[in-house]
Order: C-alpha cells, then structure tokens, then sequence
C-alpha cells in the first residue's frame, strides 16, 4: 500500500507543477495582450496603418474589330487614368479640395462622379479622371506621397483609327451606370469601366471585352508599393472579324456626304453585309472620353439625330419600290401576266377619287415590265384595287417587309405593313378601300428600312432564297426557309427591273458590262395639297429618294439600296449615288 500512497504524491505532485506553469503562461499572455491593447496600442495601430494591402483591378485589353480584309476599324491605345481610393480619405472635405486643385477637376464634377457610386465598397478605386495630359501624369507623379488616396494607372484605351468611318455599325462605348449594374446586363462589370453601349461593341461585348487582371500589393500609408502579394495579368478579348469591306464603307459614306439619308450594301449569296452607311454619323472617339450629362443631352438631342442609324431605325414609306412586290403578289396570284395592260392617262378615278400618275401626261398603254421599267403608278393603282389589303399585305411579310431582319447590331425597327386588324388595334377606325390604292403604290401608313428593303432585294436576286443579314465573318451561312413564290415569278419581275435599269427611271445606276437589275422610288413627304401650298423651295416639299437594285444579273453577286431624305426623284438622285457604288464594287471584286 505505501508503494501505491508514494506514485500518487508523486502524480498529484507533477499535476500541481503542470497547473501551475500553465497558470503562469496564461498571466504572462494576458500580460502581453494587455500591454499591446492598452500600453503599446498606438505603436501596433500606426504599423497597421502603415502596411496594408490594396487590391488593383488591371484593366484588359478590348478584342481588335477588323473589317473583312483585315483593316482595323477598332484597337486600343496607352492612356492614363486616376482613381480615388475612399477608404485613404482622412478629411473628405479638405482632400476633395486638394485633389480639384492638382487634377483641375471642377469640384462639383468630383462630387458627382463620388457620388455616382458611394454604394461601392470604399476600397474600389472610383475613376475619377481619365485620357490624362503628360502633365497631369508628371504632377500626379511628383506629388503622389501627398495623396495616398489616388492611384494612377495606366489603360488600354479604346480609339477608332477612321473617325466616323462606319460609327453606326461599331457603335460606341459609354461608362457603365449603377442601372446597368444592378440589371445585371453586364455581369463582370464593375463601375467605371466603359463598355459597348451600341453597335457591334455591345453585340459582341461579351467577345471583346476580356477579362480583367488583379494584382494585391503591401503598401505602405502613403501609398508606396514594397511587396505583392498575388498577381494575375489581365487577358485580352478577342478580335472580332466583320463583313465590312472598308472601301465600300468609305465610298458609301463619301455618296451621303452633304446629305440625310443610308445606304446598304450587301451580299445576297450569303447575308454578307459589305457596308452600312448612316448620314449625318458621329465620331466614337468622343464618347470614349467620359462627358457630363448636359454634354450627352446636346449630342443625344442634336435635331439632326445623328445618332440615329437610319439603316435599321429610320422608317419611310418604300414608295416605288414597293411596286416590285405588287407585281410578284399579281403574277403569283394569277391576276396578271407580263402581257396584261394598262392605259395611263396620267390619272384615274377609283372609289370616286381621282388618283394621279407622277407622269403628268401619262404613259399610255403599259403592260408589266413596262410598268416596272417606266414606274407607272395607273398600273398599280388598278392591280391594288383588285388584289385587296389582305393579299398586299401577305405578299409583303412573305418578302421581308413588316418584322426584323434579325442583323446582329441592336436598335433594329421592325417596319409596319398595315391591314384592316392594323387599323382597327390602332386606330379604332375601319381600313377604307382608298388607303389600299395608296399602299399599293408604297405610299400611306406603309413603312419599312434601308435595310429591310435591301433584304427584300436580295430575295429577288437569289429568287426566292433567302439569308440573315449580318456583320459577324463566319464560314456558315444563315438561311432561311425559301420565299414560297414561283422562281418564274421572280424571272419576270428581274426582267422588269432590268429594263428599268437599262432604259427607265434606274438608268443611272446602270454599269456597262455589269447588268444592274434596279428600281427607283419617290416618297411623298406632305401631300400634294400641301406642297403646292408651300414654296418650292421648301424642303419638305421634295420627296425622299429611293433606289434598290442587285448585279448581275446573271450572277448576283451585290445589293445596293440607297435612300436620301428629301433627295427628290430616285432616278435623279439615289440612282446615280448607286451607279458610282456598283461601279466601285466592280472595279474592287470583278
């Protein structure tokens, strides 16, 4: 028994020393947690303060936007740009002050631009000014110890080497607002950062935009850099290859110079857009620059709208040209043939009204394509009065008019091909048999796009084929289910539409050795009444002017629609623009 007493004094023994050193290392912690909270705080705080970690946001490079042979229409450039890190403010007031003087930011503007995004995390760094001087840098730079709450960084900055050259099609990029990001339109994004706002930058923005790099960096409290933590280099985004072809662009555009109006062009073989002009256009290069929002109201509320693409958005009534799906809807409905005929006296009665022909004296007797040749509105007139609304209006839809052609830049207007359920939803009134005469001849609540009608066109060249219209390069073709209208049916109209190139209104467009199949257009503005009212002067007494047409004929290889706003006759005015753009397309691709 004493030799069990003796082992648990022992134990007992070594427990109690255990217990006590224990103790005794407890004290001394608490000791040491006391004298660093309390004795030696302001030392531990101020080293703290003086190392900390600062997250940077590197900012990737945009993918290239080229056009079809590889120009670049699109890239990036080195710019510099300041941010403000909230979190380093100490006096809000004073350094709001102090950072106005150095960067000559007028105070309130720096508010704002705080403002805009006070619900973002104090250590985000906020943009504070961008497309900095060689100045600005050297100033920043110099003083950047006084202003531990700025960080200058270097950008890839976007610019559109041409100017205005195609801005409608590449768009324009915008700073993203807090409205966007909290849509979650543009998932990734973070504010301050510019993104694609319209064109092929924002159809094609999740492609373009990269993604960004990351770099954690020790700083100290004034904000110099002694040691980084983690790094990850941003990666660029991708290059997108257009259909473009930028020397039709330019001539395109060059045609609209001095004039309101568009022009497309196209490849009807496979939807291949070649070129899409706007007139007046824009130079993206402005937005690139962040601007006030009395800046954007002045550009967004210039009335000559220049934003606008009036390729996709402007609407008109096609006029003429409309005239091309008249006479396929009257063949293919058996209700003529080419020899069926006409007497045009330059006027006729139908419901009691009279109606005129442009011709004042008239053409005489017209059979089809003599109708289509010479544009003779008597002709339609009376197919109109026995096809009836319903018929034009399906024959219309069938050839692309009334929905979107679905192109891959935002903002395309889907047109209006009216009928009697149209006007009762709309207007609550009947549709009267005398607003079928005026459609028929592209005229009344009838309205369409530059774009729309060139699809339309392409849908005769190919007879009855039909494509998307794009802009993206890509070795797949976008077809569609065939127009269902006879292939003899589209043989007659080309014929038409040949002759009115060779001999009629379209003879300006025509290019020797490149067999033109086209068709003119005149769309009222005001009524009659109305302009011999006013003087004939007055600018809105001149009709817009049309003109569509593919080459060859035998092979077609190109669609060209042109319409100038208030241009006059389309044999005058859009036609001879189109003849210069088909001759260029012969002397590029022939």
């Amino acid at each position: 028994m004493k030799g069990l007493y003796d082992d648990l004094s022992t134990l007992f023994r070594r427990t109690k020393l255990v217990r006590i050193a224990v103790l005794f290392l407890f004290v001394v912690l608490l000791f040491f947690l006391w004298k660093m909270q309390i004795i030696d705080h302001r030392k531990y705080w101020a080293r703290s303060e003086s190392n900390r970690i600062r997250q940077i946001i590197i900012p990737a490079p945009r993918g290239l936007i080229k056009d079809r042979n590889g120009e670049i229409l699109a890239k990036n450039i080195t710019s510099f740009r300041v941010s403000l890190i909230r979190e380093n403010i100490k006096d809000p007031k004073d350094s709001l002050k102090r950072i106005s003087d150095l960067l000559k930011i007028d105070p309130s503007v720096l508010e704002e631009r705080i403002e805009k995004f006070r619900s973002l995390p104090l250590f985000r760094p906020i943009v504070i000014k961008d497309n900095l001087t060689q100045e600005d840098v050297a100033r920043i730079e110099v003083r950047k110890l006084e202003y531990p709450e700025l960080l200058l960084q270097t950008e890839p900055k976007r610019f559109y080497p041409h100017g205005t050259l195609a801005a409608h099609v590449l768009g324009y990029m915008q700073e993203v607002s807090l409205a966007d990001l909290q849509s979650g339109s543009f998932p990734g994004s973070r504010g301050g950062n510019l993104l694609g706002k319209s064109g092929i930058e924002r159809t094609y923005e999740s492609k373009l935009v990269g993604t960004e790099g990351l770099s954690l960096d020790i700083v100290d409290n004034v904000g110099r850099v002694y040691g980084v933590l983690d790094h990850r280099a941003p990666i660029p985004g991708t290059d997108v290859l257009l259909t473009l072809d930028a020397r039709l662009q330019r001539k395109a555009e060059e045609a609209l110079v001095g004039r309101e109006g568009a022009i497309v062009i196209l490849n009807p073989q496979n939807g291949e857009i070649l070129a899409m002009a706007s007139s007046p256009s824009y130079d993206p290069n402005r937005f690139i620059n962040r601007f006030s929002q009395e800046e954007w109201q002045q550009i967004a509320g210039d009335p000559a709208t220049p934003l606008q693409n009036r390729a996709i958005q402007g609407l008109y009534s096609p006029g003429s040209i409309f005239k091309l799906t008249m006479a396929a809807a009257g063949l293919e409905l058996g209700l003529i043939n080419t020899g069926t005929t006409v007497f045009c006296s330059g006027e006729t009665v139908i419901y009691n009204n009279p109606f005129r022909c442009w011709h004042e004296y008239g053409h005489g007797s017209m059979n089809l394509l003599g109708a289509i040749q010479n544009s003779c509105n008597i002709y339609f007139y009376q197919l109109g009065r026995r096809m009836g609304i319903d018929n034009i209006a399906d024959f219309a839809r069938r050839l692309g008019f009334g929905s979107q052609t679905n192109v891959d830049i935002p903002g395309e207007k889907a047109g209006l091909v009216p009928d009697p359920e149209w006007s009762k939803e709309t207007r609550n009134a009947p549709w009267y048999p005398g607003e079928t005469i005026s459609v028929s001849i592209g005229q009344g609540p009838l309205n369409v796009t530059a774009l729309q009608v060139a699809y339309h066109t392409s849908i005769f060249a190919n007879k009855g084929k039909r494509f998307v219209p794009h802009f993206l390069r890509s070795p797949e073709k976008k077809e569609l289910e065939s127009v269902s209208i006879s292939q003899d049916t589209f043989e007659k109209v080309i014929l038409g539409m040949r002759q009115s190139s060779s001999v009629g209104t379209s003879r300006a467009a025509g290019v020797p050795g490149f067999e033109v199949c086209g068709k003119t257009g005149s769309t009222q503005v005001v009524s009659r009444e109305t302009a011999e009212r006013l003087s004939k002067q007055a600018r809105v007494t001149k009709t817009h002017s049309w003109f569509t047409g593919f080459a060859s004929m035998s092979n077609p290889q190109v669609v060209i629609t042109v319409i100038v706003e208030f241009g006059g006759m389309g044999g005058a005015e859009a036609a001879p623009l189109a003849g210069q753009l088909f001759r260029a397309f012969k002397e590029y691709y022939d």
